[in-house]
């Protein structure tokens, strides 16, 4: 027993380090902006920077909408799947992890291919319909994690007696769905809204060949060109997912005992 706590205590330190390192050097490293003395200037610069704020903006809207599209989109599927469809869960599975074999280069071609402005849907007509383009593009990637955190959910809990019971008292399906299941999936849900967020705000392919003014491309132009604002930047961006994280435990935790299935 004392052997196994002292491997554990040592991986946890080995794991630690190998985290914390890094991200130290890199948080010093954007303190040197100016010559000779520590400062916050990087960040500064990078904050006061208009085209940070409206990139971030920007992916921040993408991904809420993307959010949006997957939950309407994946929780009834999964719902209705482990209902009444259960021998096509091995299928549904494969077509939810194809976006992690398919790159997103060859994903946003075929767009491009499929959607331009002389095809019957011109989705990159126009900057509002490229937008669209884009969200379900990032639904798309997004799919595998979301469809899988959801999909664990819902194995959590008693689909069917809750269905059953849902129907003895009158209710409609839309009541089943949005009052009785969701609610019970929630912590899942918020999971994968979790992870689709941290995909969008840092996803760059899709984004710059659709010439969209996104948070990803944003990062690398300015990687490419400056030395300290990069390594705020990514301070910025770890500090953001980690508050992202704390939202997570927050939300999930909150009203844990209220949902229909408890009362």
């Amino acid at each position: 027993m004392k052997q196994s706590k002292i491997g554990a205590w040592i991986a946890f330190a080995v794991g630690t380090i190998y985290f914390l390192v890094p991200l130290i050097a890199t948080f010093e490293f954007s303190l040197r902006m100016k010559r000779g003395e520590y400062s916050f200037e990087a960040y500064r610069v990078v904050l006061t920077d208009p085209n940070f704020q409206a990139s971030f903006s920007y992916s921040a809207a993408l991904a809420l909408a993307t959010i949006v599209v997957s939950t309407l989109l994946v929780v009834p599927t999964a719902y209705w799947i482990r209902l009444k469809l259960p021998k096509l869960r091995p299928f549904v599975e494969f077509v939810t992890l194809l976006p992690l074999v398919i790159p997103a280069i060859v994903i946003v071609f075929g767009y491009l291919r499929m959607y331009n402005s002389s095809s019957f849907l011109p989705f990159t007509s126009s900057a509002r319909a490229t937008d669209v383009l884009l969200t379900f593009g990032y639904v798309t990637l997004a799919l595998p994690y979301f469809y899988r955190a959801v999909d664990t959910g819902l194995g959590a809990v008693d689909v069917r007696t809750l269905t059953e019971a849902a129907e003895s008292l009158g209710a409609s399906w839309g009541t089943i769905l949005f009052n009785v299941i969701l609610p019970n999936v929630r912590s899942a849900v918020l999971s994968g809204a979790f992870l689709t967020f941290a995909i969008v705000i840092g996803e760059f392919t899709m984004a710059s060949l659709l010439n969209r003014p996104a948070f990803g491309p944003y990062l690398q132009l300015v990687g490419a060109n400056r030395a300290y604002e990069p390594s705020a930047l990514a301070i910025i961006a770890f500090f953001v997912t980690w508050a992202c994280m704390g939202l997570l435990q927050i939300f999930g935790q909150g009203r844990r005992g209220s949902s229909p299935a408890t009362r």
